[in-house]
């Protein structure tokens, strides 16, 4: 029960810019602002410092979800063409910044029942994901941008040595393909979160993106298990290498093993996960190690105002 003097300051505050306050306030204004709560707050939040000098930019809660969401467009749209053929209604690949298509994608053809019912179930959860930050964000939410998930996986394997300079690396061909490119999603979605969450502020904001960070880590979990069991370990640990490789110069992505035995749970010595932070996140995700606005799985960059690499 906040009077309007309080929401107004509230979302001054909170907004990207002056449109998302003049948008919000319009359409709050619709609705009545006789009570703020997680859904009234959902296409704005409250800044924080990103841990850098006092007059560097703050970074608001909603430039971070709308950030999470461009990660829960890619890994939807894989997952979704994984098990059903096809991507995301096109409902839910509008808002605001640049829209562009899905390039490649197809079903892939699961010999095993079991791991068709897991990778049904992440494309499920990812796809939720996708939903429920857009309803949070509201007007705020960012377009899909332009994904490839095609060429950008050959450059992937490429990258971690799986295959050769000049040959084709197909994520949908098999079910070991499969796998292999979703462990590239799921650690780092799990890694972004963490990230993320010292930098919300809003407390509802906060835990929901513990939620979704904590079914990432289920996701990833169940990913790095399957990848055991089916003798990829090493093509695994192949490709955490090359992450690491893009994200800086610490050393703190794990293979799917360590020191020669099971590493399904990568932690550190107080088994505390370790995070990325968003310019990080896209380093791998534009499959470079230098500051960039575009490239790898986002042709044309990410949407929002969290866009370039570390």
């Amino acid at each position: 029960m906040f009077g309007k003097n309080f929401v107004g300051q509230l979302i001054d505050r909170s907004a990207e810019n002056p449109e998302d306050r003049r948008r919000f306030l319009k359409g709050a204004g619709a609705a009545g602002l006789g009570v703020v709560g997680a859904s009234v707050l959902g296409a704005v939040a409250a800044p924080v410092a990103a841990g850098a000098a006092d007059d560097a930019p703050a970074i608001s809660d909603g430039a971070i979800l709308n950030f999470a969401l461009n990660l829960e467009y890619l890994e939807a749209e894989f997952y979704s063409n994984a098990v059903y053929g096809h991507g995301l209604p096109e409902s839910l690949t509008y808002g605001k910044g640049r829209r562009g298509p899905v390039l490649g994608g197809r079903e892939v053809h699961f010999k095993s029942s079991a791991l068709r019912q897991f990778a049904q179930e992440i494309a499920r959860d990812e796809y939720d994901h996708v939903r429920f930050l857009r309803s949070a964000l509201g007007s705020a939410a960012v377009s899909r941008p332009e994904i490839n998930i095609q060429s950008s996986f050959t450059a992937a394997a490429t990258a971690a040595g799986l295959i050769k300079p000049g040959q084709t690396f197909d994520v949908y061909a098999n079910e070991d393909n499969f796998l292999l490119g979703a462990f590239i999603f799921e650690d780092v979605g799990v890694t972004a979160y963490k990230g993320a969450a010292p930098l919300i502020s809003n407390k509802t904001y906060l835990s929901a993106a513990a939620g979704i960070l904590a079914v990432e880590a289920y996701h990833a979990a169940n990913i790095r298990t399957v990848l055991y069991f089916h003798g990829l370990a090493d093509a695994a640990d192949a490709i955490s290498a090359a992450r690491d490789s893009l994200d800086g110069p610490t050393d703190d992505d794990q293979g799917v093993t360590l020191d020669g035995r099971a590493n399904i749970v990568p932690a550190d010595s107080n088994a505390l996960a370790f995070g990325r932070t968003p310019g990080q996140v896209l380093n791998i995700v534009y499959l470079t190690p230098k500051p960039a606005t575009s490239g790898g799985f986002y042709p044309h960059g990410v949407n929002g105002t969290l866009n370039t690499s570390s």
